[in-house]
């Protein structure tokens, strides 16, 4: 089959794009950490992109992918085989090569569990996170994948719509992530002894590249270089600018400042939410999805305080409550007209009735059950079957992970 030089070209590109946020997202989570700490955070999101990159190839994809079940794939394109030449099923009229959609899905797979790792900064133990990761990607995340991206699964068939990763990395990273911090516990001293940001710069240009990334991330799911990739890049533009001035608007009436965290937060509150919308709803609505999300994040990520879960960097407030956010929103915002190839009917705003809305609340909520259950019961096993635990001790968490489970510092201060 002759593919169109442009299409192949945009989704090199995209997935090119989407590879780079995980290094940003290392460098916006590593500069919220303690300094003793951040050499830790940043090992564990590179580390997703040997582990998960290895398993995609070997039994990721084929699970995400292959077959034709409704809540798992197969072992069809295991170790890679004839992903080259044969289409996923289902996807028959992909406007780009197999080979090339797998590498772009693979993408996907690998930023989704280090979306994780902002949860529990600063007190797991680096092996228990190798296991963790190795195991979370093939039964919760590859599942999933199926279940929504692959015109097999069972919630694509009930009629729920995900553009780009709304359930299926957002919300399905953000309830585990939840479920890690209940299993894992506090972090020593917390609430009670302040843990700032020790590079709020760090934080800022990762959110930059988060930015600039996800533009690969939504308008690449097109698939193809068209008007659809371009209203998804826009939109996704647009949600995030307007999700950082809703929350730096709220934050402001809140706490009487606007702060340089509370602006990278609200960005990437507004990408979250408008990534399952991207192409499927006009520019404007971007404005008013991504509004929407910065301000209800902006309290969100208070409720750890109300409830006493000590999720570290704010993963559940931004990327749960996002995700549910733009997921939900969709069934008001969706415009046919936006992406009328994708069968998608009107929101309730454009008189399409509640049956769309009633669908993403249905994949919404299988998607934090199951992957809040299978989470819970990795992380208590590997609790239970690791020599040490999943926890660094009092003293190691005391002194930090960059020493205790690297062996490195990440700043050589001169002695005096």
């Amino acid at each position: 089959m002759k593919y169109d030089a442009g299409n192949i070209t945009w989704v090199l590109i995209s997935a090119a794009l989407v590879m780079f946020m995980t290094p940003g997202l290392a460098l916006f989570y590593g500069g919220m950490v303690r300094a003793k700490n951040v050499l830790g955070m940043l090992m564990q999101n590179f580390f997703a992109l040997g582990i998960v990159t290895v398993l995609w190839a070997v039994i990721g994809y084929s699970l995400a992918f292959g077959g034709t079940g409704d809540f798992i794939g197969n072992f069809e394109f295991a170790a890679f085989k004839d992903v080259a030449t044969t289409p996923p099923p289902g996807l028959d009229a992909l406007p780009v090569p197999p080979l090339l959609f797998s590498g772009y899905q693979m993408m996907f797979a690998i930023i989704t569990p280090a979306l994780i790792t902002g949860a529990i900064a600063d007190r797991m133990r680096f092996k228990a996170w190798v296991w963790f990761i190795a195991i979370w990607v093939v039964v919760v995340y590859s599942p999933v994948a199926h279940w929504v991206f692959s015109p097999e699964g069972w919630l694509f068939k009930l009629g729920s719509y995900d553009f780009a990763g709304g359930a299926v990395v957002h919300i399905n990273a953000g309830i585990a992530a939840l479920a890690a911090v209940l299993v894992l516990g506090k972090r020593r001293g917390w609430p009670q002894h302040p843990m700032p940001p020790h590079s709020l710069p760090l934080t800022l240009i990762g959110t930059g590249i988060l930015w600039f990334g996800w533009f690969g991330f939504n308008a690449g799911s097109a698939l193809s270089g068209s008007e659809l990739a371009v209203q998804a890049l826009i939109n996704t533009h647009f949600a995030a600018a307007a999700g950082m001035l809703a929350w730096l608007v709220v934050e402001k009436f809140r706490s009487g400042h606007a702060t340089t965290l509370g602006a990278a937060s609200g960005a990437v509150a507004g990408l979250v939410a408008i990534t399952p919308c991207a192409g499927f709803v006009g520019s404007m609505n971007a404005i008013y999805i991504g509004a929407i999300a910065g301000a209800i994040c902006m309290f969100a990520v208070s409720w750890k305080m109300k409830f006493g879960y000590d999720d570290s960097l704010d993963v559940v407030g931004v990327h749960l409550v996002g995700g549910l956010v733009g997921t939900l929103l969709l069934g008001f915002f969706a415009e046919s007209v936006i992406n009328p190839d994708s069968g998608i009917p009107d929101g309730v705003f454009y008189g399409g009735g509640w049956g769309l809305f009633g669908d993403q609340v249905i994949a919404a909520g299988s998607v934090m059950v199951f992957s809040f259950v299978v989470t819970g019961v990795i992380l208590l096993v590997l609790k239970k079957v690791l020599p040490g635990g999943i926890r660094v001790d009092a003293e190691e968490e005391e002194s930090g992970l960059d020493l205790n489970e690297h062996s490195e510092t990440a700043y050589a201060y001169d002695r005096v």
